[in-house]
C-alpha cells in the first residue's frame, strides 16, 4: 500500500465512526424514552359478596349437580333404523 491509501482509508474509518455514533444515537432510544405509564389499578380482595334472591333461588337449576347419563330402555334415538 502506499502511504496516500493509507491516509484515505483513515480519514473513511473516522468519518464513518462519526456517522455512526450519530446514527446510532438517533436510532437507539435512551433509557428516558422507554419509559412507559401504566394505569394504577386496585388489589384484589377476598372477600366475596352474596348476590341476591333474583339470581339464586330455591326453584332454580344446580348446575353444579352430578348428572350421570343413563340409558332409556323405551327411546329409540336413530327411529330403528
Amino acid at each position: 500500500m502506499k502511504p496516500k491509501d493509507i491516509g484515505v482509508i483513515a480519514v473513511v474509518a473516522i468519518v464513518s465512526s462519526v456517522i455512526s455514533i450519530f446514527l446510532s444515537g438517533a436510532i437507539i432510544s435512551t433509557p428516558k424514552d422507554r419509559q412507559q405509564k401504566a394505569e394504577k389499578i386496585e388489589p384484589i380482595s377476598s372477600d366475596f359478596q352474596i348476590l341476591g334472591a333474583e339470581y339464586f333461588n330455591q326453584q332454580s337449576l344446580n348446575p353444579s349437580q352430578n348428572v350421570l347419563p343413563t340409558a332409556d330402555p323405551e327411546s329409540n334415538p336413530f327411529g330403528g333404523q
